[in-house]
């Protein structure tokens, strides 16, 4: 996988911790062999950004809802598991709105964690396209499951 790994360290948690999120998600994921998003990850917050090919189209020649979602997931996912640095976290609930098309440029999801607990996660996305229009947004609940971070491949730089 031939991916960039862009840095953005914070004051708040651990850039080495960030950095395997990183690695994890570039590396590890398969479904990022098709999309190849580019991924920054600080503090309660992360962007994704995915170009736009006319492979994501749906029949009316623009983007796919489906990628929207995925990019909305993502940020929303990491900027969640940004502050837990033991345990992989898992989308439990994502609810999203899509608010205009896009049919080129880039795709540029923003996350941030809204509120974190014991047992629950919540962030927010939005995703704008290259121009700065808002395109989609959504929420999502995440969980801390019982998945150990340094036993998802690509986490740690040994795998």
């Amino acid at each position: 996988m031939n991916f960039e790994l862009h840095r953005k360290d914070s004051c708040g948690g651990s850039s080495e911790h960030y950095r395997g999120l990183e690695r994890m998600y570039l590396t590890a994921a398969a479904i990022n062999d098709y999309f190849k998003p580019k991924i920054t990850i600080g503090d309660g917050e992360a962007e994704i950004r995915i170009e736009v090919d006319p492979k994501f189209f749906h029949a009316a020649g623009a983007v796919h809802g489906s990628v929207y979602f995925k990019a909305l997931d993502d940020a929303a996912f990491f900027a969640a598991n940004s502050v837990v640095e033991d345990v992989f976290v898992l989308t439990t609930n994502f609810n999203i709105h899509l608010l205009r098309p896009v049919k080129k440029g880039t795709l540029i999801a923003k996350g941030t964690l809204v509120s974190a607990t014991k047992n629950l996660l919540i962030a927010d996305a939005e995703l704008k396209d290259d121009r700065g229009h808002l395109v989609g947004r959504g929420t999502g609940s995440f969980m801390r499951s019982k998945m150990m971070l340094v036993d998802v491949p690509g986490y740690t730089s040994e795998f």
